[in-house]
């Protein structure tokens, strides 16, 4: 292997980390961001 396709390797594999890293914190971010159930109108939240 010559040195360029070393570091081309060497690149893919920290693109792929940093996508996977990536796609890990949307998706905990996404779960984070449910809206809340809401109270339906005229009634009091204690009455469930």
């Amino acid at each position: 292997m010559t040195k360029k396709s070393k570091a081309a390797i060497g690149a893919a594999a920290i693109g792929s980390a940093a996508i996977a890293a990536a796609l890990l914190y949307a998706n905990k971010r996404k779960k984070k961001e449910e809206p809340k159930p809401t109270v339906p109108s005229g009634e009091k939240p204690e009455t469930d």
